[in-house]
This record gives C-alpha cells, structure tokens and sequence, in this order.
C-alpha cells in the first residue's frame, strides 16, 4: 500500500489596510534610522498595521474564510485546524484554533494551537502531512491564524532595528490527503536553545509581571535580552542553518536543489534577501521581497506564496521552497511541486 500523498488545495490572506510608512518609522527612531536607511537597509517601504477590528484571532477568521472563498472548500470538510496564530492576541489562554473553528463554521473539526514564532506556519505544514499520513480518518487540515507581534516594538530601542519591519495580517493554507496537485514533500526543521531567551517580551510574564508602574513599558518591552550574544550566535550559525534546512529538504524530498524555481522566504533586510537567493543560484524574479509588507512572522510563506499563485509565477511542475526562521532560535524549509502531481511521487 503506497503512503498517502497530501497536497495544498489553497491560500487565503487577510491584509489590515492600515499601514506604517518607512517615514513614519524614521521619526519613531528619534533620528538613528533615516527613511532612505529604513527602506534600502532595512527594505520596506511601508508595512501594514492593524485596525481597531484587527485583533489577532479576528484576523485569522478573515484569512480563513478568504482561503474558504478563494477554494470552494466546505467548512465542514474541514477535520483539523492548526492555528499558527501568535500569543498576543485579544484574550490570553483562549484558544485560537477554536475560536476561528466556531466563527467559520467547521463544526466537523478539533483545533489546537501550536507555536514555533515565525517558523510556526512551516512547523505546522509538516504536522499536518504527519498527521495526514498516519491518521485515514483525517482528510483535510486547515494551517490558519494572525500576527500583530509589532505593537511590541519600541523603535527608541537601537537594538531592535531588525524588529522594526514587524507588521501585522493573517494567513490560512488547506491541506488534503491524496489531493492531485501542488504536492507537499518533505521538511527540515533545526533549533538552537542557546538563543532560547536572547529574545522576547520582557515584561507581562511570571518573573517580571504588568504593575502599575511598569504597564506603558510593558507594552513595549518586545526587546533583544542578550543582545551580543544572539547578534554574535546569529552572524556564526544561521546562514549556514537555513542552507542546511534547504539541502536536507531537498535530499528527504529526492529532487535536486538545482530544481528550485521559487523561493517564498520571511522578509528580513534586503542585502541578506540578495545574498541569499545568490547562494541558492535565483534570480530576483524567482521570489518576491515583500518591501509593501514588512515581516508579518508565520504569514510571510504563506503571503509569499499567494503572491506568487496571483502574479502567475508558478506553473505546472514548479519546484517551490518555503524557508523561515523564528526568534528561540529555530530555522525551517520545505518543498513543494506545484501543479498536476507527477506519478512519479509516492
């Protein structure tokens, strides 16, 4: 008996349409950052923000029911949803897969949320074909869920320059066992614990609570912890973390790196976005820096490839990896063949 294959049926994004101006981030900055540094150093022009409506699972439910729309899926086909969605959210130690299960009526599915920062959506892409795999009961898990982690920033901090690009939407992508098209392979994921708390949101946890004295710091306390330490670490492993995640993906998935046609990468500053397709052998035309956007975390893979399916530049056979990395540290790719799936995978 052959093992299931599992294919992605669509996308569906949510894009809050308010937005943060390069200019805007200058001023914020006190003067460190200029608006020609910000959009040519850190690369972006402007990046999207939330709405007073814009709360993270709420963005997540308009992702979900866009990805719904744009596949004509039933949403009581749906048997799992893996939020993705990030912690800051409207209500603490509510469950975000499950609130999107209710708001978009799949009444069919269990939900549970998982979370790997900004690799979580690549994380939850191998979860769901693990359990598509192994499990015939479960036909189709929806990856859904929103990011606003940039209400975090303080842009006085000179340390958090590589934060400054955090923006804020939401993504949803459907997976279905045995589904024709657009196949999943194989992923490779790593993580280095030694950077475990170099980053993070300082104050509002268990070891330095909101007080009355401390709660406006608070809510800007999103801050580098150790930040020699994870600047130095970074600069020593991630390249090499990142192309090792790729050629492992690769070598599990059986296609030849050389193959790669599509690169939907996070956004991160525009010399590393240069660098790294150079060492990948692609051109600008083979991904898309999302200079309009920012980082939205998880969503950037998912975004990426929706801008790819509507500006027509996957065709049939096209060899796509979507790569992440998320602060803790953990790194992640995939690969995925877009199109009429081949019978020579199995």
């Amino acid at each position: 008996m052959s093992m299931r294959t599992v294919g992605i049926v669509g996308t569906g994004i949510y894009i809050p349409e308010t937005f943060m101006t390069a200019r805007e981030i200058s001023e914020l900055t006190n003067g460190t950052w200029t608006e020609d540094a910000v959009i040519h150093k850190l690369g972006f022009t402007k990046k999207p923000v939330p709405g007073l409506e814009d709360g993270t699972q709420e963005m997540g439910v308009k992702a979900a029911l866009d990805c719904l729309k744009r596949t004509g899926i039933d949403p009581l086909e749906i048997d799992v949803i893996l939020c993705m969605g990030e912690e800051w959210k409207e209500y603490p130690l509510t469950t975000s897969a499950i609130y999107i299960q209710e708001k978009i009526g799949a009444t069919n599915a269990w939900g549970i949320d998982i979370q790997n920062r900004c690799c979580t959506t690549v994380t939850a892409m191998k979860i769901a074909k693990d359990m598509l795999v192994a499990d015939e009961n479960i036909q189709t898990i929806m990856i859904c869920g929103g990011y606003r982690n940039g209400d975090f920033v303080d842009y006085s901090d000179k340390n958090m320059s590589m934060m400054f690009n955090l923006g804020a939407g939401a993504g949803a992508i459907i997976l279905k066992a045995d589904y024709p098209r657009n196949v999943l392979l194989e992923s490779h994921i790593m993580s280095d614990g030694s950077m475990a708390r170099d980053a993070g949101v300082e104050i509002g946890g268990t070891i330095n609570p909101i007080t009355d004295k401390n709660y406006k710091e608070a809510y800007k306390s999103l801050r580098l912890l150790d930040a020699e330490h994870m600047k130095n670490r970074l600069n020593d492993v991630s390249m090499k973390n990142w192309m090792n995640c790729i050629d492992q993906a690769f070598s599990k998935s059986k296609v030849d790196k050389k193959e790669l046609d599509y690169l939907a990468v996070l956004h991160f500053k525009a010399s590393m976005h240069k660098h790294m397709l150079e060492l990948l052998g692609l051109n600008e035309n083979q991904s898309i820096y999302l200079s309009e956007y920012g980082h939205i975390g998880q969503v950037d893979q998912i975004l990426s490839l929706h801008l790819a399916i509507e500006s027509g530049k996957l065709h049939q056979g096209s060899v796509i990896s979507m790569i992440a990395a998320g602060i803790g540290y953990a790194w992640a790719a995939n690969v995925i063949i877009w199109g009429e799936r081949s019978e020579e995978i199995a």
